[in-house]
C-alpha cells in the first residue's frame, strides 16, 4: 500500500524548497513547475504521477540536477545545487545520481559491457569494466556483454541502461517512464530488475510513470499537475 511522502522528513535524501521554473518561449514565458516543496526519504521508492504537459519529467530533470530551477533549492543528500557550478555539479551527479531514459540512451557503437563502464571510467574506477560485468551479471545480461544496442531487443537494453544507473551504486536513482518503450511482460520484467535492485543497494528510486499500476507498486506516489503537487509530499 501506498502513502504520501512527508515533508521535511529526517533522513531525506532529496529536498526541493519553493522551487518555481520559468522557461522561455516565442509567446512569452512558460511557467512550468510553481512553489514545489517536496521531501524524498532515503531507501524508498516514489512513483510521480500526472497527466501529460503536467511537469513530471520537468520536475525529475530538476531532481537530478539537469535542469536549474528560476528560484527556490534544490538539494541532494544535504548538497544544495545552487552552491555548485557547471563542473562541480556533473561529478556529484556522476558521484550520486543514476538516471534511466525511457529510450534508453545507450551509446550504438559501444558494446553492453562498454556502455555500462563509462560512467566508472567517467569517475576513474580502475575496476570499471569488472564492475560493469558485476552490474550486467546483476541485470541478467552476462551473455550480452559483447553484443551492440542494435543487437539487443528493447527489454534487453533497458537492463543494460539500469546496470549502467546502478553501477557506480548512486544513492539516487530517476527513472523517467523506464517501461514506456516496451511490452507489458518486458516491462514488467524490467521493473522487477529495477525494483530488486534499488532495494538490495539501499538506493531511492524516484520514477515517472503514466501507469497506475506501476506506480503503486512504489512505497508512496506523488501527484502533479499544471506544474504544482496535488498531493502534497
Amino acid at each position: 500500500m501506498t502513502s504520501s511522502v512527508a515533508e521535511n522528513e529526517t533522513g531525506a535524501i532529496l529536498s526541493l524548497t519553493h522551487v518555481d521554473l520559468n522557461l522561455k518561449s516565442d509567446a512569452g514565458d512558460v511557467h512550468i513547475l510553481k512553489d514545489i516543496s517536496l521531501s524524498l526519504p532515503a531507501a524508498r521508492s516514489v512513483g510521480i504521477m500526472g497527466p501529460s504537459g503536467s511537469g513530471k519529467t520537468t520536475l525529475l530533470m530538476v531532481l537530478g540536477g539537469l535542469e536549474k530551477p528560476t528560484t527556490g533549492h534544490v538539494a541532494v543528500a544535504g548538497q544544495d545545487f545552487s552552491g555548485l557550478d557547471e563542473d562541480a555539479l556533473a561529478s556529484f551527479r556522476r558521484d550520486n545520481i543514476g538516471i534511466i531514459f525511457q529510450n534508453f540512451h545507450l551509446i550504438p557503437t559501444m558494446t553492453a559491457l562498454e556502455n555500462v563502464a563509462v560512467p566508472l571510467e567517467l569517475a576513474g574506477e580502475k575496476r570499471a569494466f569488472e564492475k560493469a560485468k558485476e552490474a550486467l551479471d546483476a541485470v541478467g545480461l552476462s551473455h550480452r556483454t559483447t553484443h551492440y544496442p542494435g543487437q539487443l531487443s528493447g527489454g534487453e537494453q533497458q537492463r543494460v541502461a539500469i546496470a549502467r544507473a546502478f553501477a557506480p551504486a548512486p544513492r539516487l536513482i530517476l527513472a523517467d517512464e523506464p517501461t514506456g518503450n516496451l511490452d507489458a511482460e518486458t516491462g514488467a520484467q524490467v521493473t522487477k530488475t529495477m525494483f530488486d535492485l534499488a532495494k538490495s543497494r539501499g538506493a531511492t528510486l524516484v520514477m515517472v510513470t503514466h501507469d497506475a499500476a506501476l506506480a503503486g507498486q512504489c512505497d508512496s506516489i506523488v501527484h502533479i499537475r499544471d506544474g504544482k503537487i496535488e498531493t502534497p509530499a
